[in-house]
């Protein structure tokens, strides 16, 4: 399965779980591809870089959310 097939695959099924739940770990992440760490960072990166992927961070723990679907930095201050 080539890269752009997983990302489409990350997307479609945080559009499905966005209803109860905006931010995702890592993990959840990898889960829906099967894939090991190292090889689902690369392309979650490359997503965040695409800005198809948002990071949000609280310091000690990094989330990941579709744009527009969960609150950005500035709305959760």
């Amino acid at each position: 399965m080539a890269d752009e097939e997983k990302k489409q695959m990350i997307e479609e099924e945080l559009k499905k779980k966005s209803k109860n739940k905006s931010k995702f770990y890592f993990n959840d992440l990898t889960k829906i591809t099967g894939d090991k760490p190292r090889v689902a960072k690369k392309y979650i990166n490359e997503m965040v870089n695409e800005q198809r992927l948002c990071l949000w961070s609280s310091g000690s723990t990094s989330m990941y959310y579709l744009p527009g679907m969960g609150k950005s930095d500035e709305e959760e201050e």
